[in-house]
């Protein structure tokens, strides 16, 4: 059994009933592995939401396990941050933070957006973008 953490396309596709992403996530649970979502997410997910949807948007997140930022995933954000800058590569601070969670707690990370989450100590759990 596996935790996954949702990178926040997926909810949002999930949400919206796109791209079989909610069918995806069905048989996940349905497999007995564990869902989650983080403070980024859910960022994420409100700043694009309309208010005839946030009665179901809530309830999707609410039933999701829930991973905080704490000081040490913070710090290593910012470490990944500033490593991969050193390397040419620039992360945002949300994906830099989605992936630090993801590492800091041993989930898989589940995402169609690879090129966002290039940490080979990341473990991902690629969706077709299309």
């Amino acid at each position: 059994m596996a935790t996954y953490l949702l990178d926040t396309s997926v909810i949002i596709d999930a949400l919206n009933n796109k791209r079989g992403r909610r069918d995806l996530l069905l048989s996940l649970l349905k497999q007995g592995h564990l869902l989650a979502c983080c403070p980024i997410n859910v960022i994420e997910v409100y700043a694009g939401v309309r208010p005839k949807e946030e009665t179901a948007t809530e309830e999707f997140l609410e039933s999701l396990d829930y991973y905080h930022v704490t000081l040490p995933v913070a710090r290593l954000a910012g470490l990944l941050k500033r490593d991969y800058a050193r390397k040419g590569i620039t992360l945002n601070v949300a994906d830099a933070t989605i992936a630090a969670v993801a590492m800091a707690h041993d989930l898989t990370l589940l995402t169609d957006n690879v090129k966002d989450f290039p940490m080979k100590e990341l473990t991902l759990y690629l969706l077709p973008s299309v």
